[in-house]
């Protein structure tokens, strides 16, 4: 049964990564919650998930022009820079308290989201 669960939440998560959100808010919460699986260890995973479903989405939204390129070449360099750095402490850290942290960062990206979403909706709503 436990290949239901990969399945899952690898196309739960493809999706996700498809609409540019980032897949790991679905595929790393699966793996250790539902499969048991260390925090460090399901990071990694989402770590060699992501090259390839990011490279599909950004030639997918190239395509699309949903790309602002201005400044692209310094969030790329700035973004690897603090990719290194994240790994580093991942590597070095606690695994509850890398759950703990993961976890405050899916619940403050979540709040964000829907206020973001509250906002939009609201502001569509007293137009009409």
């Amino acid at each position: 049964m436990s290949w239901l669960v990969y399945v899952l939440a690898g196309l739960a998560s493809g999706v996700v990564c498809g609409m540019g959100i980032g897949g790991g808010i679905i595929l790393i919460p699966a793996l250790t919650l539902f499969l048991g699986m260390e925090q460090q260890a399901a990071q990694k995973i989402n770590l060699l998930y992501f090259i390839p479903t990011a490279a599909i989405a950004l030639r997918s939204h190239s395509k699309s022009g949903n790309i602002e390129k201005s400044g692209l070449v310094r969030l790329t360099v700035y973004g690897i820079i603090g990719a290194i750095a994240g790994a580093f402490v991942a590597i070095n850290i606690d695994g509850g308290y890398l759950r703990k942290g993961f976890a405050i960062f899916l619940l403050c990206m979540a709040t964000y989201e829907l206020v973001k979403g509250y906002r939009k909706w609201k502001t569509k709503d007293s137009k009409t």
